[in-house]
């Protein structure tokens, strides 16, 4: 046992705790998927039943790889990289909304030539511009409250983001809107500058839903889930069934029953098949997850060194965490119905690489409070976020 722990403890750097959250979520997330999916491969795969569970296993260990990749960087250099990422995600968030493949009459996937897959540029922006708000916070902390030096370039980054994400995807616009609103208030932004924010970002959000491809789907999922006249939609309303079902400890793996009726069962609606089948105590532990990696992720915050490492590692937890609660929220009816995906649970193909990735961040901001001290002439990492205030 002696070496596993050494060989452990040299490769796998960081939190350990965040570490062994992410593998229990993916052994969750493999049983989950391969219950759901099962009359899906079947219909599909011609009886091969095996065939999207050794699919989604493969894309967990390619994610896994990447957020060990990740995570063996220095963070700091994250901070550079991030201005690039933006400007690739402006153009291929663009030639997605116009020449994307188009399902459910949204264009927000890119086919990659050659393998054949594809990805939603969506995942590249959202991590790219957490990554460089972070960075643009963290080097004007001793000028946060100047609307042109601070405040000027995160609306416009923020507002270009958000308003072309809009047009094709309103929930994963508004979530990272929201996020980034986190973000500003942890670096400090005073509230009257996120006030304006937020009032420019009802503006520019309004223009770009309007003029896109969901604003009627949009205004019939909230009036679905305020009007109360108008029937349940099929999806909740077997999701409602497969929660009820499932009672204290769920029916067992393998056996849910509303996982051939619901839509997207291995996906968008994937939690309620978790309580049909390991029933209240299997949701609980799923939320309990959740918020154990909140708790991990809001620890290397504050025992962050630089205010760069903590605001990344606060806007990219707050970003995953705030996905999982919308999702589990709208399978039990707390909110409108939004298509985002489980993370770290639901089936996904390029998407688990992006979260990969952004948990390696994370893993690579705590191993960084270990082992790496700051760099020479790296003003984000001089500028520590003061403990007093870092959440004020």
């Amino acid at each position: 046992m002696e070496p596993v722990k050494l060989w452990l403890q040299r490769n796998l750097k960081g939190d350990p705790i965040l570490w062994g959250i992410v593998l229990l979520f993916s052994f969750i997330s493999i049983a989950v998927v391969y219950s759901a999916t099962g009359t899906l491969a079947y219909k599909k795969m011609e009886g091969n039943t095996e065939y999207f569970l050794v699919k989604h296993t493969g894309l967990i260990l390619v994610g896994l790889g990447f957020m060990w990749l990740a995570h063996r960087i220095d963070y700091r250099y994250y901070s550079r990289l991030s201005l690039y990422a933006l400007l690739l995600s402006v153009p291929l968030l663009l030639f997605t909304y116009f020449m994307g493949s188009n399902i459910n009459e949204a264009s927000r996937w890119l086919t990659i030539p050659v393998i054949n897959q594809t990805f939603q540029p969506s995942d590249l922006a959202k991590l790219a511009l957490i990554s460089h708000l972070a960075s643009m916070l963290s080097r004007r902390q001793q000028h946060v409250q100047d609307f042109k030096t601070t405040l000027l370039p995160v609306m416009l980054w923020v507002g270009l983001i958000c308003g072309i994400i809009i047009m094709s995807n309103a929930s994963t616009a508004l979530l990272l809107f929201a996020t980034c609103l986190l973000l500003m208030f942890i670096g400090r932004v005073p509230l009257k500058q996120m006030a304006v924010m937020v009032l420019i970002g009802a503006v520019v959000g309004g223009i770009g839903l309007s003029s896109g491809q969901r604003y009627k789907t949009v205004l019939t999922r909230i009036e679905s889930f305020t009007d109360k006249t108008k029937p349940v939609p099929f999806q909740l309303e077997h999701s409602y069934i497969a929660i009820a079902t499932g009672g204290i400890s769920g029916k067992g793996p393998g056996k849910s029953t509303e996982r051939n009726i619901l839509p997207h069962p291995y996906s968008d609606f994937i939690y309620a098949v978790i309580i049909e089948e390991y029933g209240l105590i299997g949701g609980v532990v799923v939320l309990f997850l959740y918020l154990a990696f909140l708790y991990r992720g809001l620890n290397t915050v504050i025992h962050s060194y630089g205010a760069f490492g903590g605001l990344l590692s606060a806007g990219l937890t707050f970003s995953l965490v705030l996905q999982a609660m919308v999702n589990m929220g709208v399978a039990v009816g707390l909110g409108p119905i939004t298509g985002l995906p489980l993370p770290l649970l639901s089936m996904g193909g390029t998407s688990l690489i992006f979260t990969g990735i952004s948990i390696g961040i994370i893993l690579s901001v705590s191993r960084g409070e270990r082992e790496i001290r700051p760099m020479t002439g790296e003003p984000e990492d001089t500028a520590r976020i003061p403990k007093k205030t870092a959440y004020a």
